[in-house]
C-alpha cells in the first residue's frame, strides 16, 4: 500500500510540473494558479481515519473534507485545519460554509448541484478557494463563468464509489481539460499505475480517496 501511495504522489507531482509549463487560460485567478496538484478526498465509509491519512500527505497538498453529517465533523475538521497550518496544506470543506468558517478552512468544495451558490459565497468570502464537482463540459464551462477556482471531474476510471457512473476514460478527460478555462482535477479510480495515463490530458492534478489511504 505504501509503495502504491508513493507512486500516486509521484505521478501527481509530474502532472503538476506539466501543468506549470502550460500557458494558463486568460484571466485565471492567482488562487487557481497556486492550487495543489494532489488532493485527498475524505469519505466516512472508505476513509475512517482522515487525519491519520492526511498526516502522510506531502507538503503543499490539498484536502477536501466531506463530513456527510458525521457527529465528529467539528473535531475532525479542527484537527485537519490545525494539520493544514502546520504542513502547508490547503483545506476545503465540502458543502458546509459554516463549518469552513468555524475551523478557518481555506474555502469550500461544492457538489455540482450547489454550484449556483458560488456567487453568494464569493461575495461573503472573497479570499476563499471555491471548487466544484463537474460531470460534463457544460458544467465545467459554468464553473469557469462563475469564477470558481477548479473543477473536479469524475469518474475518470472505474471507481469503488457507489455513486460513480461509467468511467470517462483518458480520451474524454483530455477533451474536457483542453477546452476548460479553469484547472481540471481528475477523480475516480486513480491509482499509481493508471495515473500515468493522465500525463498528456492537460489535467491540473489528481484527487483520490483509496489511492492515498494509509
Amino acid at each position: 500500500m505504501e509503495l502504491k501511495r508513493r507512486g500516486l504522489i509521484a505521478e501527481a507531482a509530474k502532472l503538476g510540473r506539466l501543468a506549470q509549463k502550460r500557458k494558463p487560460p486568460q484571466g485565471l485567478s492567482a488562487r487557481s494558479r497556486a492550487l495543489p496538484h494532489l488532493w485527498l478526498i475524505t469519505d466516512p465509509d472508505r476513509l475512517p481515519d482522515p487525519v491519520g491519512t492526511a498526516l502522510r500527505l506531502p507538503k503543499g497538498s490539498g484536502i477536501i473534507y466531506r463530513s456527510f453529517g458525521r457527529p465528529q465533523a467539528l473535531v475532525e475538521a479542527l484537527a485537519l485545519a490545525d494539520l493544514a497550518r502546520q504542513r502547508d496544506l490547503t483545506l476545503l470543506i465540502g458543502a458546509d460554509e459554516a463549518l469552513a468558517r468555524r475551523v478557518g478552512a481555506d474555502g469550500v468544495h461544492l457538489p455540482e448541484r450547489m454550484m449556483g451558490h458560488a456567487k453568494r459565497l464569493r461575495a461573503r468570502h472573497p479570499n476563499w478557494i471555491i471548487t466544484t464537482a463537474a460531470h460534463s463540459p457544460r458544467a465545467i464551462a459554468k464553473a469557469a463563468r462563475l469564477g470558481l477556482d477548479a473543477a473536479l471531474i469524475s469518474p475518470v476510471f472505474v471507481s469503488q464509489s457507489p455513486s460513480a457512473g461509467q468511467p470517462l476514460g483518458q480520451t474524454r478527460i483530455a477533451e474536457w481539460a483542453h477546452r476548460a478555462n479553469l484547472p481540471v482535477i481528475a477523480l475516480g479510480g486513480i491509482g499509481h499505475k493508471n495515473a500515468r495515463l493522465l500525463s498528456g490530458t492537460g489535467v491540473w492534478g489528481i484527487a483520490a480517496i483509496d489511492g492515498l489511504r494509509t
